[in-house]
């Protein structure tokens, strides 16, 4: 090889390193809001150990060729690593490409939360080639690099590579090491780079022995009990009957997943026009939990109905449905199937999407009613309306009843759906003109409907003789606004109420309607979905402890203090109690913590270490019992 070609080789190596190192930062900014200058050596330590390798390894005559398609994967995986954070506003691992045939199922909603930023990281690959083209449609020819580089050694351009090589793969080896002690994927992502946070998500996957776990369960459930017996969740005496246990025994069950349903809308009105009407009703006729956090993982609403269903913490890593559709999955449907009940679910959109077509088997349903069950009325990307999917249920439900056998069902909806954009012969509420054409303004009017759809549900439920046997059970999946799109004062000045970009925005209601009851009640203590199970469980009179069932949440009507864990959407670490949001840093000391009543700072949050070293345990067993579970 020449001198000159080899020059223009060279050149091309530091070109793209810096190219690559730029896109980097430019992450950085978008994932963290900032430049942290001290990691940003972080980010060129692998991309100058990969580049070192190719050039050491790809013959000469392709090194340039190879260089620019390494800058261009990397410019769409740092493309996807962005939309993905805005979507879910976590840092993917390479994990998240078991869920990339999920993207196309819910292309509407990814789509719209591109941001043209994000475009930028295609920019000099776009200028590259209309400077090529340009060039070539000039002179004839493309002209080569060199004539703008003054010439190198040949021998330098090996110390560079060897320097590359070596000093990159060490730096990289030793923000690996530095960040591995870090439980804040956020912090530890920001400490590591990218690329690195990915080798540590290598690292903990072996370390976890991936989805397979090893040792005696029954060894990992006392672990379980002695920890839950560690921490003061009541006081009441053991062998005390629980308040409420089996009032509603042998009751009908369905439960009402509710897409992107926050709690805020509830008891709220627009110029006059009341939100949620029919929530609101329930609300005041049966137990009603206005704190409610969600727990989701990576598998969004498909988590929801695992952790509904199980009690059982989602992983950190991918959707349960993914990690564990193979298992046989303990759950209130196999519970309820040992007293003679039958148990269905019911979703508007194909059982492949998160492959609920396995999770469905593995939780114990009998079966399941997916797309080709209802009517598509073309309401949104997702085919059916939720009137629709009420129709069929109610009329598969009524089936049963005439057979005398009783049920649980659960009912997803999707008609509020993220970007929520309802057709208008479906809307029940007019805006005023400041929310015309605004993501909050869309929401509200979609959420309007998915209440008025409830309402259509028990008047259905009343028409078929089935209302005063059903124990009605509605929970939100997870948030629907994202900072970024809905600001909180824009909701503060909508509503006139206090809003949080993080604790008001995981607040889920959760109501349960239970037939019988004289008056409603409003329970104050702080939940979440794992508690859902228990708290059920009481009112049908099932003993978990008896069924030899274990649950990670807690019967909300029998307990005086609460904490639950979070993380995916929080980082590891972070719980909720009947005080406080916490969120860590690189450990406790340095986190934060936010009063769920004030929604102010609290500077002094060190009475709640017990409750930090509590929820890690607790989830760690739960993830240890998770994947102890046999396969089906």
């Amino acid at each position: 090889m020449n001198e000159n070609k080899h020059t223009r080789v060279g050149a091309h190596f530091y070109i793209v390193a810096v190219l690559i190192w730029l896109k980097l930062l430019l992450l950085r900014l978008l994932f963290f809001d900032r430049i942290a200058w001290e990691w940003t050596a972080a980010d060129l330590a692998p991309v100058l150990l990969l580049l070192g390798l190719l050039a050491l390894l790809i013959p000469a005559r392709m090194k340039t060729a190879v260089y620019w398609s390494l800058n261009g994967l990397l410019s769409l995986l740092l493309f996807a690593a962005s939309v993905y954070f805005n979507h879910f506003g976590s840092v993917p691992t390479y994990l998240a490409l078991y869920e990339l045939n999920q993207v196309f199922q819910v292309k509407e909603s990814v789509e719209s939360t591109i941001q043209p930023v994000d475009y930028l990281f295609f920019s000099d690959l776009v200028a590259v080639m209309v400077y090529s083209l340009f060039r070539r449609w000039k002179t004839g020819a493309a002209q080569p690099l060199r004539r703008y580089l003054s010439p190198g050694k040949r021998r330098a351009q090996w110390i560079v590579i060897l320097v590359s090589i070596i000093g990159g793969g060490l730096l990289s080896a030793y923000s690996v090491h530095a960040a591995r002690g870090i439980t804040n994927e956020l912090v530890q992502a920001e400490s590591a780079g990218l690329l690195n946070y990915e080798v540590l998500a290598v690292i903990k996957a072996k370390e976890d022995n991936g989805l397979t776990g090893t040792g005696d369960i029954k060894e990992t459930v006392a672990k379980v009990d002695a920890l839950e017996a560690s921490y003061p969740y009541s006081s009441k005496p053991a062998g005390t009957v629980p308040d409420y246990f089996g009032s509603q025994k042998g009751k009908n069950v369905i439960v009402i997943q509710m897409e992107a349903f926050q709690n805020f809308p509830l008891h709220q009105s627009l110029d006059g026009q009341e939100l949620t009407p029919v929530l609101n009703r329930l609300a005041e006729e049966g137990f009603y939990f206005p704190h409610i956090y969600q727990q989701i993982g990576a598998g969004n609403t498909s988590d929801a109905e695992f952790m509904s269903n199980t009690s059982i913490y989602p992983v950190a890593s991918l959707a349960m449905s993914t990690g564990f559709g193979d298992r046989v999955l303990p759950s209130l449907p196999r519970l309820l199937r040992d007293k003679g009940y039958e148990a269905y679910t019911f979703h508007v959109n194909k059982a492949g999407f998160w492959n609920r077509n396995e999770l469905y088997p593995a939780l114990g349903f009998n079966d399941y009613y997916d797309k080709g069950y209802f009517k598509n009325d073309h309401f949104n990307a997702f085919g059916a309306s939720d009137e629709q999917l009420y129709i069929t249920a109610v009329e598969k439900l009524a089936a049963l009843q005439q057979k005398g056998t009783p049920f649980y069902a659960q009912l997803v909806t999707a008609s509020s759906h993220h970007p929520f954009q309802i057709p208008e012969a479906y809307k029940k509420i007019t805006l005023p003109d400041h929310l015309q054409n605004t993501m909050l303004g869309d929401y509200l009017t979609a959420i309007n409907y998915t209440d008025y759809a409830v309402g259509t549900l028990i008047e259905g439920l009343k028409q078929n003789g089935l209302w005063d046997n059903t124990v009605l059970v509605l929970y939100g999946d997870h948030f629907g606004l994202q900072p970024q799109d809905v600001p909180p004062e824009q909701v503060e000045a909508a509503l006139g109420i206090p809003y949080d970009s993080r604790i008001s925005r995981f607040n889920i209601p959760l109501i349960v309607h239970a037939p019988g009851m004289a008056q409603g009640q409003v329970v104050e203590r702080t939940g979440g979905q794992l508690d859902i199970l228990p708290t059920v469980a009481n009112l049908l009179g099932l003993p978990l402890k008896q069924e030899g069932f274990t649950a990670f949440g807690h019967d909300l009507l029998n307990i005086e203090r609460n904490v639950l864990g979070m993380r995916y959407y929080l980082p590891t670490g972070s719980f909720f109690n009947d005080d406080i949001m916490f969120v860590p840093g690189k450990g406790f000391t340095d986190g934060e913590a936010v009063s769920l009543d004030t929604l102010q700072p609290v500077a002094d949050f060190s009475p709640y270490q017990s409750d930090y070293d509590y929820i890690l345990k607790l989830m760690n067993l739960s993830d240890e019992y998770v994947k102890l579970l046999p396969q089906r």
